[in-house]
C-alpha cells in the first residue's frame, strides 16, 4: 500500500507520524536506561539524539514539550 501512495504525502507521514514517534521513543528508551543502570554511554546517546528530534520540532515552529 506504500506504494501507491504519493511521494509528498509519504515524506508528511514520515516528518508528521514517525519522527515524533521516533524521538520519542529514543528519549523514553535513554530515560529508562538511565534509572535502571545510571548514566551511561548509551543513555546519554539516546537522550542526544532524542533532543536533536525536538530541537528541530521546535524550530520548525512547534511549542517545546514540558518534561
Amino acid at each position: 500500500m506504500w506504494l501507491f501512495l504519493t511521494r509528498r504525502f509519504r515524506m508528511w507521514v514520515v516528518l508528521t507520524v514517525l519522527a515524533p514517534l521516533a524521538t520519542k521513543v529514543l528519549r523514553s528508551l535513554g530515560q529508562a536506561l538511565q534509572r535502571r543502570n545510571g548514566p551511561s554511554a548509551i543513555s546519554n546517546g539516546l537522550l542526544k539524539a532524542g533532543d536533536v528530534g525536538e530541537r528541530a520540532r521546535v524550530r520548525l515552529g512547534g511549542k517545546p514539550r514540558r518534561r
